[in-house]
């Protein structure tokens, strides 16, 4: 059943692997058997990826997230061209838009009163990958809140050691403590 199906979705701009295919096809194989002993399986519809409008290519799900979550002023012409075709072929992606840039505004805006009626309209959107974002946000609420009520922040310090830590990755197994103090230290 993948085997074909994998074929199928394939020729409709599927770029994903066979093996991911069949791991979410085995959910389906096991199914809920009803009183005959058959075994009832919902029909989803395959959607084909959106296509580029100027060059007619499927858009990976990296470039639609990217026109999902960038905003207007900060897109090329192109940019703006496949945002405005994205949204004017799917709905979701135009409400996953404006819940984005809502969210985006209240980062900036450091709103935390927006953020409640945020997560509540993520809530109630029916969007699956927003709700997932809103309930992890939820797991935390007090440290997001905090993060848009306080000027504080970590991120001098968490820039420091990750630069640390690439330079140590980059240096493993090939010079002792001196080279890495002379990369680290300031000329």
């Amino acid at each position: 059943m993948a085997t074909r199906l994998f074929t199928e979705i394939k020729r409709l701009g599927y770029t994903g692997c066979y093996t991911h295919l069949a791991r979410f096809v085995a959910g389906w194989r096991r199914g809920t058997s009803d009183e005959g002993g058959e075994t009832r399986q919902k029909a989803t519809p395959i959607t084909p990826l959106p296509r580029d409008p100027t060059t007619g290519r499927p858009l990976s799900a990296i470039t639609v997230a990217a026109r999902c979550i960038k905003p207007r002023p900060l897109l090329t012409e192109r940019q703006a061209t496949t945002a405005d075709a994205l949204k004017a072929t799917s709905s979701e992606f135009a409400a996953m838009r404006r819940l984005a840039m809502r969210f985006r505004g209240i980062m900036r805006g450091r709103s935390t009163a927006a953020l409640g009626q945020w997560l509540h309209d993520v809530h109630h959107c029916g969007i699956y990958a927003m709700q997932r974002f809103a309930r992890t946000l939820q797991h935390d609420l007090e440290a997001v809140q905090n993060a848009l009520i306080t000027r504080w922040s970590n991120g001098q310090a968490e820039g420091q050691i990750s630069r640390l830590k690439t330079l140590k990755r980059a240096m493993y197994g090939r010079a002792g403590v001196e080279l890495l103090r002379a990369r680290l230290l300031p000329l």
